[in-house]
């Protein structure tokens, strides 16, 4: 079975106004400093805690993990590790795609973050987003550029379920998932075309690296792409999920979509040679309604109702999830998803609620943290 790793990055904001807070350095410290005394919260094979572009911002890893309630616990446990951690300094961990309130944030000061600062100027001070990357593993890079030419299609849909920020910066910005908006101003974002071999995929990473635009390799941030450092596929679609059911369901449906893209390439299928500006369109269409309204159906292009895309998607990916033991782990969980909705659902009814007093504000956000802990 192939082994998943999940990579969240989460905001930090203060624990009574619910506004950001530039305290990630103190957040990591402390959670150091706790680990002289507690045991690490996943095993010896990976994960960590570290910083984001942002001080108001950290990520979290896990390691990779082939069973759901391996990575279910380790999840949740980082996401306690950093809870605990923030509360020594007076902050708490929120999963969301966007700051819901408007705060000061800063950059982490380092030679690569001042260099984006440099480069790309008032866009880095508003690029206050948090994203939820997928690795699965694969088996080289002949597979992985076989998975990346035949997932492209359906990853807009992990968008859709993820969807996670519909305020930001105090305001409701009408759209499920704004981080997406926001994410697709990288001008190295957003699908890759279908390259077929790793040269070409090589040679389509060094063109772009050879415009300048791009600081490194590193900021290639295609919806999905080749891992640099893991013989893995690396999805970055998905908002951070506020309910880490949800981010289990995005993690698994991840594998399921590389595991059948895989057999498909093993097994000659030609991959939807779809055009990027489309799947730009399907993404945005994800983006704006989530599960709300309708998506693009990947075999036809066409704008279809979610319950039906997404039952198409399962049935796309049945035989993988059943090999994996997860089918009914994912009906289950796009059936609650699409009964309750997604994150951005859950934030726009706490948030709508207290209208305009930013006490009442800044209690919503802290309700949302406290959904993010699992308290």
């Amino acid at each position: 079975m192939r082994s998943i790793g999940v990579e969240e990055e989460l905001l930090l904001v203060d624990a009574r106004t619910g506004r950001p807070r530039n305290v990630a350095s103190e957040v990591i410290r402390a959670a150091e400093a706790r680990d002289l005394h507690n045991p690490a919260p996943s095993d010896d094979s990976g994960g960590s805690l570290g910083h984001e572009l942002h001080k108001t911002q950290v990520e979290t890893d896990t390691p990779p993990l082939e069973s759901l309630t391996a990575l279910d616990h380790a999840l949740r446990a980082w996401r306690e590790r950093t809870r605990s951690a923030a509360l020594e300094v007076g902050a708490r961990v929120l999963a969301s795609g966007t700051s819901p309130l408007a705060g000061d944030t800063r950059i982490e000061r380092t030679d690569r973050y001042d260099a984006m600062a440099q480069r790309y100027g008032l866009m880095i001070a508003e690029q206050l987003v948090c994203g939820c990357h997928v690795h699965v593993e694969v088996a080289g890079d002949d597979e992985g550029v076989g998975v990346l030419d035949r997932i492209r299609t359906w990853v807009p849909l992990l968008l859709a379920i993820s969807a996670n920020s519909p305020w930001a910066q105090s305001v409701d910005t009408a759209y499920e998932s704004y981080r997406w908006q926001m994410q697709m101003r990288w001008p190295s974002s957003g699908p890759l075309p279908v390259l077929g071999t790793p040269a070409a995929y090589r040679s389509y990473v060094d063109a772009m690296l050879a415009t300048g635009v791009p600081i490194d390799e590193a900021m290639v941030y295609s919806d999905a792409r080749l891992s640099a450092l893991h013989p893995t596929v690396e999805i970055r679609t998905a908002d951070v999920c506020l309910d880490v059911r949800d981010t289990l369901v995005v993690a698994a449906l991840a594998r399921a979509l590389v595991e059948t893209a895989a057999r498909e390439w093993a097994d000659g299928v030609p991959a939807p040679d779809v055009p990027a500006p489309l799947l730009r369109l399907a993404s945005w269409k994800a983006g704006r309604h989530g599960l709300t309204g309708e998506l693009v159906h990947p075999p036809t292009g066409e704008s279809r109702p979610a319950a039906d895309v997404l039952a198409g998607l399962l049935d796309h990916v049945g035989d993988a999830l059943d090999d994996a033991g997860d089918r009914d782990h994912m009906s289950r969980g796009v059936a609650r998803l699409l009964a309750d909705g997604t994150g951005a659902r859950r934030q726009r009814e706490l948030l709508d609620a207290a209208g305009d007093d930013e006490a009442a504000q800044g209690a919503a956000v802290v309700r949302l943290s406290r959904i993010t802990a699992g308290e």
